[in-house]
């Protein structure tokens, strides 16, 4: 029997005698219950509300059925569910679940001011759309996009967010930098083509304490990757201190961070550093004798041999002082293997193999939190045509990731999935199919009985709702827009 539809069902190959018939009769039917959960982080966090703080409506309220809260809050958890395109939210307009996320009073759109609207109870992309492409000085006499944003106040966010994770002030904080590129296919505002990447690209400048993003900022990509770390290290290691004065801090970061500015800064606040540092004659010549041990040891057993040597060193024009540096003197099937990192910390904190292969090569993990945010939470969905567009773009993929890393963080923690990918998260806890059905006291989800990670979810739920409001370390700080 060959499948066939009309306008009302849809025909499927048979199931022995049985037909198959499928209908899209189900009424109000949501793919994303599970989002629920980060319903229940964000109640714990505030972390959407702060965001949409730092913007401000200057819409008349009489004339307005969306406020600035239920808009940010529309767009990011969709980001979270999947959703990475503002067409999305032209269909998404319909679902209730999503409406009872983002904070809508009627989250099947019964009560609209016009006919054409109900049933729809969500913004659609055009409305959103004008979050990101209000210009600079908008005010309540502009036409069409009235709502800026604090840019500064954003900033200053993800930092609070971190801060407000902790109960207690750690004592030693590791802050992670790097850069990535963000490939763009058209001709947007600050557009380059980079040499290394072979592409046309922007380069994010990201740093990272742990999961946790602390700065995303999007550049051009004709510069030094490095450019405008050290302002973004003042501002971040300020607020850092004003709330833990005595918290130890190192910067840790690739070769491409290795700059007399970064390094004499630190040097200045008492920052300690582990940084790449590139390799070059004078380095290789260093080691020259640990490389030749390496290779013997290779010859001998068939196996990577790495020896290390602890000096110090100085450029000849570019350093302001001579520093300690790591020596890694390795030998592989490939050949020698030398590399460097430079750092301000001791040797009697830490010897050189551990410095080298606990403290620096952890900062790998970074990378896939940023692969993270990239491939799973859409942050290189820049393709808007100003660079101030696409920078609040990739602010809304980071809140968007914040908020996950708070439901791994407080929700999955002991469970099978502490720690799963956000994709991982998303697919197996978010995407759930149920029921959504709307009283006059309650909202009612009935979730599908065959999902299979339901006592993960149970225990997720479980976890989320044994921590009462506001006792995630620190109540949230103030919002400075």
């Amino acid at each position: 029997m060959c499948a066939q539809c009309n306008q009302q069902s849809f025909g499927f190959h048979p199931l022995g005698r049985r037909e198959i018939v499928a209908r899209f009769d189900g009424g109000p039917i949501t793919s994303d219950a599970g989002g629920l959960l980060l319903r229940e982080a964000e109640r714990l966090t505030e972390i959407i509300g702060q965001f949409a703080a730092c913007f401000t409506d200057h819409r008349n309220p009489d004339r307005i059925e969306h406020t600035v809260e239920e808009l940010v809050a529309q767009r990011v958890y969709a980001l979270a569910l999947g959703y990475e395109d503002l067409n999305d939210h032209d269909d998404l307009r319909h679902d209730p679940l999503l409406a009872v996320l983002a904070g809508k009073k009627d989250p099947l759109g019964q009560t609209r001011g016009r006919e054409r609207d109900r049933g729809k109870s969500l913004a659609g992309k055009s409305t959103l759309n004008r979050l990101e492409l209000t210009p600079v000085g908008a005010n309540a006499e502009s036409r069409y996009k009235k709502v800026t944003v604090d840019r500064s106040a954003v900033q200053r966010l993800f930092t609070d967010v971190f801060l407000q994770s902790h109960k207690r002030p750690p004592k030693r904080i590791v802050l992670d930098l790097d850069a990535t590129d963000d490939s763009i296919h058209g001709h947007q505002s600050g557009r380059f083509f980079h040499g290394y990447y072979k592409n046309y690209c922007y380069l994010p400048l990201y740093i990272f304490c742990g999961g946790h993003l602390l700065c995303a900022r999007l550049r051009p990509s004709n510069i030094d990757a490095s450019a405008g770390s050290v302002k973004e290290l003042e501002r971040i290691v300020g607020q850092i201190r004003e709330r833990w004065p005595r918290v130890q801090i190192v910067i840790r970061g690739d070769s491409g961070f290795c700059r007399e500015a970064i390094m004499a800064w630190c040097e200045a606040k008492g920052v300690d550093f582990v940084l790449g540092l590139a390799k070059n004659e004078r380095l290789i010549a260093e080691v020259e004798k640990e490389l030749e041990q390496a290779k013997c040891q290779y010859l001998d057993t068939q196996q990577a041999a790495r020896l290390f040597k602890d000096f110090h060193y100085q450029t000849r024009t570019s350093w302001s002082r001579s520093r300690r540096v790591i020596g890694k003197a390795e030998h592989l099937a490939k050949g020698a293997n030398p590399r460097f990192v430079v750092t301000s910390l001791s040797a009697e904190a830490f010897d050189a193999q551990t410095l080298y292969e606990q403290e620096y090569c952890a900062r790998g993990e970074m990378e896939n939190r940023i692969k993270e945010q990239q491939l799973c939470l859409f942050a290189d969905r820049t393709s808007a045509a100003t660079m101030r567009a696409n920078e609040l773009r990739l602010w809304f993929s980071s809140v968007a990731y914040t908020l996950m890393n708070a439901l791994r963080r407080l929700g999955l923690k002991k469970t099978s999935m502490a720690k799963a990918r956000c994709d991982t998260i998303r697919l197996k806890l978010l995407k759930i199919g149920a029921q959504v059905r709307v009283t006059f006291r309650k909202v009612w989800v009935s979730l599908a009985e065959s999902c299979p990670y339901r006592s993960v979810f149970q225990q997720v739920h479980e976890n989320l709702r044994q921590i009462p409001n506001n006792v995630i370390g620190l109540r949230p700080i103030p919002m400075r827009c």
